[in-house]
């Protein structure tokens, strides 16, 4: 591995380097927690696919045909979507509407990064991001695995290994990210303030979301409808009632196998040739950039509608929920917001906003499919 390959050191030492980097994410999946169900998968795809003589993700090897069967075609990332549909339950975004602009805002991290990883290729020798490169890495910013797989592997798929690693560990560090960049843009004062108890969110209310999201979606941005339609047929099939045993099944046996199998696919992207290079470097300093913009334009946003409010004010706090890191970005501000107040419960005001990113990167990804496709 490093005598015979002296001259080609990615077959080589730069393979023993990838199998390390696949450890490194099995260790963090397994002793700290950060995103198991899926780095212990990426982490032993990258192992796997590195290993010399093997040729499992060579043509014909097991993983090549995983990841051209389900990832190179974009089943894998919009079966997950139908799963985290039926495990969402949108009633504290409709019985809030309002939360769906912090959403919107913690979006404005995708569009700015794009612009920084363009600047970053005049910028920076050996770091050369077309157009569509700049358009997949910027969704990291919107927290959301899937989206980014998805949008990777259509416009940008030499990066995905890359992106996908970016993307889900910075979503694993939701809870060291975020809670600085929240204290840092708000003061005691309004990080303290209670917000009133939701409405009651009727059942029809909740079955016809999904069916004009999905009507919206097909007339005003057909190219998002693969992830927009997926992520709401699961929500139909959760709130229908009438279709017990597919939804359990959605939530539970089939997202969970299609998990596994995404994550190997990923992880045969982190191929030594494709991975340790300047460009990889710059997707995680971009990614982090974008994800931290997209918390930071989130609370900016609740301060700002609260100028234009003088009763029912929104907790800035929740603002950060707006990255679609669900629920996970919706614990963070309600623990944020019970350091200060050990009464004031944020939890289902955010998960308002919460919900509104998955919809809000979904349609970010589809903006830029109808661009750069």
């Amino acid at each position: 591995m490093i005598s015979d390959n002296s001259a080609n050191w990615t077959e080589g030492i730069g393979k023993l380097l990838m199998i390390s980097v696949g450890l490194l994410l099995i260790y963090l999946g397994i002793a700290r927690g950060f995103e198991p169900l899926l780095l212990i998968p990426i982490g032993m795809g990258a192992v796997l696919s590195n290993i010399p003589l093997a040729f499992i993700n060579d043509e014909g090897g097991i993983i090549r045909y995983v990841y051209d069967s389900g990832i190179k075609t974009g089943i894998f990332p919009l079966i997950i979507f139908m799963g985290v549909g039926a495990m969402t339950d949108f009633g504290p975004l409709l019985a809030n509407p309002r939360t769906t602009l912090l959403g919107a805002a913690a979006q404005f991290g995708i569009f700015t990064t794009l612009i920084g990883a363009i600047i970053l290729t005049k910028l920076v020798p050996g770091i050369d991001f077309s157009l569509k490169d700049a358009s997949s890495i910027a969704i990291i910013g919107g927290a959301d695995g899937p989206t980014s797989i998805f949008l990777a592997s259509k416009l940008s798929p030499r990066l995905l290994g890359s992106i996908a690693v970016a993307a889900y560990s910075y979503m694993a560090l939701v809870p060291i990210i975020q809670p600085p960049i929240m204290k840092l843009l708000t003061t005691e004062d309004e990080r303290k303030i209670k917000m009133k108890q939701l409405r009651y969110v009727s059942h029809r209310e909740k079955i016809i979301f999904p069916i004009v999201v999905i009507v919206l979606t097909a007339l005003l941005l057909p190219s998002a409808a693969p992830l927009i339609g997926f992520l709401m047929f699961g929500n139909l099939m959760r709130e229908s009632l009438v279709v017990k045993r597919l939804s359990d099944t959605t939530q539970n046996a089939l997202i969970n196998i299609v998990t596994i199998f995404l994550g190997l696919g990923v992880g045969s992207k982190l191929s030594a040739d494709k991975f340790l290079n300047m460009e990889t470097l710059g997707i995680i300093v971009l990614g982090l950039f974008a994800f931290s913009f997209g918390t930071a334009a989130g609370v900016i946003m609740a301060k700002i509608m609260n100028i234009f409010s003088s009763k029912n004010k929104i907790n800035p706090l929740i603002g950060s929920a707006g990255v679609s890191a669900v629920p996970m970005a919706a614990r963070v501000s309600n623990k944020i917001g019970l350091d200060e107040d050990p009464h004031n419960f944020l939890l289902m005001h955010a998960m308002g906003p919460n919900v509104a990113g998955v919809i809000g990167s979904a349609v970010a990804a589809g903006i830029l499919l109808a661009v750069f496709m």
